[in-house]
């Protein structure tokens, strides 16, 4: 293949560019616009004037007020430039351009904590707080478990534990996303919580941890993205859970259910039911089958957040036995990093697994990195 010679392809681009020019004037006129912008002293104005002139269109600008310390003087783009490339006569003659700014995005709790927004997070495996993270160094109940049994085996022959009604109390709880649809509006996730019971002061037992609850779970989760009487209607969970301490017989306690849950909201408030179902297990296996009479089949949780302030109300139990528990805990705005004081009052039955058939009354106080959200 034969290459023409320099001088040849030069004076075709020529040819080429002088073809354009008259068969679109609009390209003369452009040509035109970008030399007056050549000659223009003030650098701010040049640089607008070039972006105008090939096209570019700024969506949002800010500069110094006109008069004030650090305003660039004032310019003006002679008529004829400024028609040929759409300059308005006001900006022209040196005016300020409008400034536009985008209408601010309403905050969303359920949005920020499962990364439904498109501001958020896109990474899969990004790790979330999932429940309340709180450390309650001082937690007081109105009845200690002395003698926790099992319906199985009984209270015979359980010796009494010695516990102290003053106890430490803390609860980790984190979630992961593992997938998600290009929306976010399908997500699969993977979640942990661990609750504790810390006999921290009682020295004649050696500080025993009382009770250590496990509950891992994997939840498929649904953004319905609904409104209705101004709630949005933005979470929707099904998932598989599995709660357990650990123990050996006859301090064994364990429980799987597959739980759905919806979740709306409206300004700073959010409310959330469950409804669960508990998978039965063996009579040989099932060390709690009276767990549902106590803990019921489902929850309902209220939360409402003003000014930093966090307040949530939950309540569970079974209707037709009349037996279920109630918990109202209050977090204050940060106070160091993302500390916040933290306070949790409890009454009913199944504040923890061993405690699940155990009526008792709880309070303490500490410090939060989240309540919920």
């Amino acid at each position: 293949m034969t290459l023409l010679p320099s001088s040849l392809r030069a004076t075709g681009a020529m040819l080429l560019v002088c073809l354009l020019a008259t068969v679109s004037p609009a390209s003369a006129q452009r040509a035109d616009a970008l030399a007056k912008c050549h000659d223009l002293t003030d650098a701010s104005l040049r640089l607008r004037c070039y972006d105008e002139a090939s096209g570019w269109k700024a969506t949002a600008q800010t500069a110094p007020a006109a008069g004030t310390a650090g305003a660039p003087a004032a310019a003006a783009i002679d008529a004829p430039a400024a028609a040929a490339i759409g300059v308005p006569a006001a900006a022209a003659a040196g005016a300020p351009a409008p400034v536009t700014t985008d209408a601010p995005v309403a905050s969303s709790l359920i949005g920020a904590a499962w990364l439904l927004d498109p501001a958020s997070s896109d990474d899969n495996f990004a790790v979330r707080t999932y429940k309340a993270n709180y450390f309650l160094p001082v937690r007081y109940t109105s009845r200690a478990n002395n003698a926790p049994f099992s319906p199985v085996f009984g209270a015979a022959g359980t010796p009494s534990l010695g516990l102290d009604d003053a106890e430490a109390k803390f609860q980790i709880s984190f979630k992961a996303r593992l997938w998600k649809t290009m929306d976010r509006r399908w997500s699969v996730w993977a979640a942990y919580t661990q609750q504790n019971q810390w006999q921290l002061y009682n020295n004649e037992i050696s500080r025993p941890f009382r009770e250590t609850n496990y509950e891992p779970e994997l939840m498929l989760a649904h953004n319905p993205e609904l409104e209705f009487a101004g709630f949005r209607w933005r979470l929707m969970t099904l998932s598989l859970n599995h709660q357990s301490n650990g123990r050996a017989d006859p301090l064994s306690r364990s429980w799987n259910r597959l739980v759905g849950g919806v979740a709306i909201e409206r300004g700073g408030l959010v409310v959330m039911a469950r409804a669960w179902y508990r998978f039965k297990e063996g009579e040989d296996k099932d060390d709690n089958p009276d767990i549902t009479d106590r803990l019921g089949h489902g929850d309902l949780t209220a939360l409402y957040r003003r000014n930093g302030h966090t307040f949530k109300v939950a309540g569970r139990g079974n209707l037709s036995g009349g037996k279920g528990a109630g918990e109202f805990t209050w977090s204050s705005p940060q106070i160091l990093g993302p500390l916040r004081l933290y306070a949790q009052l409890f009454t009913g039955y199944g504040e923890s697994m061993i405690d699940y058939n155990w009526n008792q009354t709880t309070f303490g106080v500490g410090f939060a990195l989240n309540d919920l959200f």
